[in-house]
């Protein structure tokens, strides 16, 4: 089957819509940047925001469980949706996950304590999490096979826009606020600090995305679970053309048990899930273990404890973002082409390197006395670059493989009967993988930044193994033929 046999202007449509939940799911875990040096001060100030005090001990710790319990409630969101969706359908799902957006971005702007603003936070996670599951399993089940990869990698383009309009949005904030340079604890419109300002944008992308949903087609396999077969040729048909329609129906009808509707019991196996389940589950560990959201939770962090200014931070901060946009272009190129195996395999390597340079610059660099922190400014700010560089090459490599293959591969590597349940197991191992690493980095890297860079490294040659003989591939497959992997 060719483009010219799709209707391709339907399908970017429908498949753009769904992947705006991918867009604030980036955005709502990205935002979090800007705002952590300030919720820094605020946790150690008594008379701040937040009315808690921290030792200097403390404080690590605390930073890092404000950013990662949202991630906790991204495991949460994740799990839930696989059942939710089968039960709702994948469009409600997609409204009920925009309104928790726009309720959290609200509300993490405008927190009493640090109690509400954790709650906001979570929420948000769970928001996050259950789009990690709606968008995949939504467009994988409206794409023709031929295209699916290329579609499938929208949710990962829509993503790292998503962390890159929000680390460009927080630059922007902070820089307006503090009259040319980068200050998230300026006021700003309204008196109204810029770090409020910075969570609260996303509120229009939340409304936009739960009024688009409202405007999409149900996805048509969902529909035919519901044995609702008249609206699943209505949109089959335009995806595929009227003389594939009839065939397809039966196929689906073909794959789902014909005793029960898919429900979670269906993924288990002899150990405790199937094979192809433990591979997802896999393959959602190691996408994190590598440690790519600590760039994007904690970078400006990073670049300030090594001697650059907050403004510069937020730059480099900005670029890896603008990267990790343009490689996914790669990505969506070759996933078609050349496979999501090879993909996956490049990226392993790449980041392997890229990891280890980075361990090598934090680990000989001098130390700062004072912070106990490496140095890589002023006579030692080659090593800054090279530790700059090495960063990139890492985002690169995974934007162009890990990133959205992964998310491919979760969208369409289960059977009809099992996606639902497979998905949410998988993308809630991910997000505690998630949570695990970003809990853990500021701790971590506070006893050694060449340790944790050396751990994500190690993470990535695993990774490259775990891919080479265990992961099938499935370029080309039609969705109806994965109940082929299960084991």
């Amino acid at each position: 089957m060719s483009d010219t046999d799709t209707n391709l202007g339907f399908l970017l449509r429908i498949v753009t819509v769904a992947a705006l939940g991918g867009f604030l799911f980036g955005f709502d875990t990205a935002v979090i940047n800007g705002a952590v040096p300030v919720l820094r001060d605020m946790f150690t100030d008594p008379a701040g925001t937040f009315r808690a005090s921290f030792s200097a001990d403390q404080v690590d710790l605390v930073v890092g469980q404000a950013v990662a319990l949202a991630l906790v409630g991204a495991a949460i969101g994740a799990f839930t949706a696989g059942p939710i969706t089968n039960k709702i359908g994948r469009k409600k799902s997609m409204v009920i996950a925009a309104v928790m957006f726009l309720a959290s971005a609200i509300g993490s702007g405008m927190p009493m304590t640090i109690i509400d603003f954790t709650f906001w936070r979570f929420l948000g996670g769970l928001a996050f999490g259950a789009a990690s599951v709606i968008a995949p399993a939504y467009i994988a089940e409206v794409s023709p096979a031929h295209m699916r990869g290329r579609l499938g990698s929208m949710q990962q383009l829509a993503i790292v826009i998503g962390i890159f309009v929000a680390l460009m949005s927080n630059l922007l904030v902070a820089r307006a606020a503090g009259g040319g340079q980068a200050d998230a604890g300026a006021e700003w419109i309204g008196g109204f600090e810029a770090w409020r300002w910075m969570f609260w944008i996303e509120a229009f992308p939340a409304a936009l995305y739960g009024i688009l949903a409202l405007g999409i087609p149900e996805s048509p396999r969902y529909l035919v679970i519901q044995n609702k077969d008249e609206e699943a040729r209505s949109v089959l048909s335009k995806v595929l053309g009227s003389g594939a329609v009839e065939g397809k129906v039966k196929e689906i009808h073909a794959t789902l048990s014909s005793s029960h509707k898919p429900r979670m019991s269906d993924i288990l196996g002899g150990g405790l899930f199937k094979k192809i389940v433990w591979l997802g589950i896999g393959l959602s560990v190691f996408q994190q273990f590598v440690g790519i959201n600590v760039v994007f939770y904690y970078s400006n962090l990073l670049w300030e404890s090594v001697g650059l200014t907050s403004d510069k931070a937020f730059i480099n901060t900005a670029i890896g973002g603008g990267t990790n946009v343009l490689t996914t272009f790669i990505a969506i190129a070759l996933v078609d082409k050349i496979g999501r195996k090879p993909l996956l395999m490049f990226g392993s390597l790449g980041m392997m390197i890229s990891l280890g340079i980075m361990a090598y610059v934090f680990g000989t660099a001098p130390m700062d006395e004072l912070t106990g922190r490496p140095i890589l400014s002023g006579d030692n700010a080659g090593m800054g670059k090279l530790a700059l560089v090495a960063l990139n090459l890492f985002i690169i490599s995974f934007g162009a493989s890990w990133g959205p293959i992964v998310w491919v591969m979760l969208g369409e590597m289960f059977s009809n009967q099992i996606r639902g349940a497979a998905l949410a197991v998988a993308a809630a191992a991910q997000w505690g993988a998630n949570y695990l690493i970003s809990a853990t980095f500021p701790a971590l890297a506070g006893w050694s930044l060449a340790g944790a860079y050396g751990f994500y490294a190690v993470s990535a040659l695993l990774s490259l193994v775990f891919v080479m003989f265990l992961i099938p591939e499935t370029k080309g497959k039609e969705l109806e033929t994965m109940g082929e992997l299960e084991g």
